[in-house]
């Protein structure tokens, strides 16, 4: 049976009310992302399109809440170009959020031509769709953190520093953001063509984590199939250190980007970090003795090994532009956001009457609640700059 989501009251006020009536195309609505992204959207009254492969795992959020029934739900590879420009040309939507992407790091060793072929030409694809489709006057690029040439380094990097990647998987998100930049100065620049008015920005979040991700080779889904069947949790890397930030919290920022640009495309036509504040950080390891203690029981083994492939020790991002420029801000403490996410999975697990639908509904009803009552502008009912 197929929940529907109807637009909440409480909600219309948030980022401008600007998603209400209008029609979003999601890429990846699928997948752990695009579902929490899709499941927000339709309660903030927007007619979601969603294009995207079949969900990548099993189990997976998208089918566990139940949302295909209440969008258009578009079974497509952001790589066959004919295949999305008829799908968005059919729709006509107004914003856009590119997602669909080949995520994870180990994959893109093992397959680093679907890797590019995903992340740089399915990002051409996406763009090229939405030169063909004059109805379009918003596009949020999602890349990741990862597309900044790590160097290891103690200190966050900015918006400015260099590109780059030492992996498949870093350099072909630093080449999305590359394709990105460069539509957005040939084709969607309003001092070349005045005829078209879009906004196009990249936003750069990552170690993202909340309830309904069970992805390969990351922390938060190994250990909780570890736990779920009580066995030790596999560690791989458990010195690295990441910008861990509750789903929400970027989602909130990809939202609040798209009102900034439905108003004003200049002002805000660039790159985006997006993570908590600047802080010392959290290692993997202490990320998983707190998974431990919430779920109440568990360990932990160190499965190092250095023949491994390359990963990136230290990985922290410097947010203060969004900060200043958009006044976003994070709402969860590292703490809520793990907190939050176990509980998550401890009903699913636990709980024979989970709900998972109503469950993740709440928690963003939750999260706006929070936001609220710290007074974060998206959440307030006068939301303009």
């Amino acid at each position: 049976m197929e929940n529907t989501v109807e637009a909440h009251e409480d909600m219309q006020t948030l980022f401008g009310g600007i998603y209400r009536d209008k029609t979003v195309f999601i890429t990846g609505h699928s997948g752990f992302k695009g579902s929490w992204l899709t499941l927000w959207l339709k309660a903030l009254g927007a007619k979601v399109v969603g294009y995207s492969l079949a969900p990548p795992t099993e189990p997976n959020l998208f089918e566990a809440i139940g949302i295909s029934g209440s969008i258009e739900h578009i079974i497509g590879d952001v790589r066959e170009y004919e295949e999305i420009v008829c799908a968005m040309e059919a729709c006509r939507p107004e914003i856009v959020f590119h997602l669909a992407a080949q995520t994870i790091v180990r994959q893109a060793y093992c397959s680093p031509r679907l890797t590019y072929d995903t992340n740089v030409m399915g990002t051409v694809n996406v763009l090229e769709a939405i030169r063909q489709t004059p109805s379009v006057r918003v596009c949020i690029n999602i890349t990741s953190d990862k597309c900044y040439e790590n160097k290891d380094w103690v200190y966050s990097y900015r918006e400015n520093d260099p590109m780059g990647g030492y992996d498949p998987y870093s350099s072909s998100k630093a080449g999305a953001e590359f394709v990105a930049a460069a539509y957005r100065r040939s084709f969607f620049n309003p001092q070349k063509d005045t005829s078209r008015s879009l906004g196009l920005v990249s936003m750069r979040a990552g170690n993202v984590i909340g309830g309904g991700d069970w992805a390969q080779d990351r922390i938060i889904p190994d250990c909780v199939r570890a736990l779920s069947r009580n066995v030790a949790i596999p560690v791989r890397n458990p010195l690295a250190v990441r910008p861990w930030q509750y789903i929400l919290d970027p989602l909130s920022a990809y939202l609040w980007m798209g009102n900034l640009l439905w108003q004003n495309h200049d002002k805000y036509d660039y790159g985006w970090n997006i993570g908590p504040a600047v802080s010392p950080g959290l290692s993997v390891k202490q990320l998983v003795e707190i998974v431990v203690k919430i779920w109440g029981k568990g360990r932990w083994e160190d499965k190092s090994d250095s023949t491994e492939v390359y990963e990136a020790n230290t990985l922290r991002l410097d947010c203060s532009k969004a900060a200043n420029l958009i006044r976003w801000m994070s709402c969860y403490s590292v703490q809520e956001s793990v907190e939050k996410t176990i509980e998550w999975y401890y009903k699913y697990y636990n709980d024979a009457d989970f709900d998972a639908y109503n469950y993740t509904l709440a928690q963003i009803i939750q999260f706006v609640e929070k936001a609220r009552n710290r007074n974060i502008i998206w959440a307030q009912e006068k939301t303009n700059l």
